[in-house]
């Protein structure tokens, strides 16, 4: 199984190395959630052998509803990661209230400037009204995988909701346990079918 360690330092990414983790996902901005990193932390990071590197392009905290200009700083921001190497790339777009719905026109366009890149759509997923959906949404966008708690605050409280969607991708797309994830509950959590 695949393993991922959020990232918020260059450091914390060669810790990740020495412990054996296959990919990590460089972040900036723990305290808002995780936002894209500074260029040079990306270029560093992509210096260290042996480990996959997805880098997260969220350009601010808060919700996941983007302006025409930030959206456009989204698409620069994955092009710069792709330039410099990176594996993949993390965002996740939604639609305005009230439905909260998957932005598939926008996180198409994301996953068309990542070319070759891994493309993950993160935890904004647990946000979306209705997951089913939005894990059809993601597929129909082109993303590679899914970073979910199962729409939860834990992945392990979203256990069951977590098994259900690893049924309804049927290998479509992959599944990725996130969030309170620890020695404790892996097993448990890899049980669910999830991919990483």
């Amino acid at each position: 199984m695949t393993t991922e360690l959020c990232a918020y330092s260059v450091e914390a990414c060669e810790t990740a190395r020495r412990a054996g983790v296959t990919r990590v996902e460089l972040c900036a901005s723990p305290y808002e959630g995780g936002t894209t990193p500074s260029a040079a932390a990306i270029r560093m990071a992509r210096r260290i052998g042996g480990l996959q590197l997805s880098v997260m392009v969220r350009p601010r905290g808060g919700d996941f509803l983007y302006s025409d200009t930030e959206f456009r700083q989204m698409l620069e921001e994955v092009r710069f990661a792709r330039e410099c190497g990176a594996d993949g790339v993390v965002f996740g777009v939604l639609t305005p209230p009230p439905h909260g719905r998957v932005d598939v026109q926008r996180t198409a366009a994301l996953v068309a400037e990542a070319g070759p890149m891994q493309t993950t759509f993160h935890r904004a997923f647990d946000m979306a009204c209705d997951l089913e959906e939005a894990l059809e949404a993601a597929v129909a966008a082109g993303c590679r995988r899914i970073l979910t708690s199962g729409g939860r605050n834990t992945a392990v409280e979203g256990i069951d909701t977590l098994r259900a969607l690893v049924a309804q991708a049927a290998g479509r797309i992959e599944l990725m346990a996130g969030s309170g994830v620890n020695p404790s509950n892996v097993r448990q959590l890899a049980a669910t079918g999830v991919d990483a």
